[in-house]
């Protein structure tokens, strides 16, 4: 299952409208995605989700903005994100719970140490990369084939991302395949 993934600093630098690319998922069918805005002030993430949700119907995930869930079915937090809710991370998806409710709930993982903390919390995903290297996280560990083994060790439906491909295609251990920069090329 494709998973969008629409991060407004890579569609800036390459020109692209954030309506269009929301048209064009709606247009695919893409049943889950994501904005990541990780420098636009919250009065500009939230312009965007209703931009997004004029021309986009599936599943909204927001990135590490918990302010802003009302206008989103879910939140997905990084590593160093979720520790700001607590350091102990039961708790911090337990503070996090309280907020978001039973909207879906996502955690960005990079190794097995990760994948197995988490299969101790109440998440309904985890993101899982990096795949393959990519311009938006360059310091990102690439994990190539090692991501699907690692993808084995979760109890919970994984996303795979990072220089993910609409063409690629993987077994079921892998729910979603998180697709940015080849979306907005094709």
């Amino acid at each position: 299952m494709i998973y969008a993934l629409l991060d407004k600093e890579s569609l800036l630098k390459r020109g692209l409208s954030l309506a269009k690319l929301s048209q064009k998922i709606q247009f695919l069918d893409i049943p889950i995605a994501q904005y990541r805005n990780k420098t636009g002030f919250l009065e500009e993430k939230r312009e965007d989700l209703l931009l997004i949700r004029k021309f986009y119907k599936g599943k909204l995930i927001v990135n590490d903005t918990i302010e802003l869930i009302d206008y989103a079915d879910g939140l997905h937090v990084g590593q160093d994100d979720i520790r700001i809710y607590d350091s102990n991370l039961d708790k911090a998806v337990k503070i996090i719970r309280e907020k978001i409710g039973k909207k879906l709930l996502g955690l960005s993982t990079h190794n097995r140490e990760e994948i197995l903390e988490s299969n101790e919390l109440d998440l309904d995903y985890i993101g899982l990369g990096a795949y393959r290297g990519t311009e938006t996280k360059s310091e990102a560990k690439v994990l190539g084939k090692e991501a699907l083994e690692l993808a084995k060790l979760s109890k919970h439906p994984v996303g795979l991302i990072g220089g993910v491909k609409l063409s690629d295609v993987f077994d079921k251990q892998i729910a979603y395949s998180v697709i940015g920069s080849d979306l907005y090329e094709n």
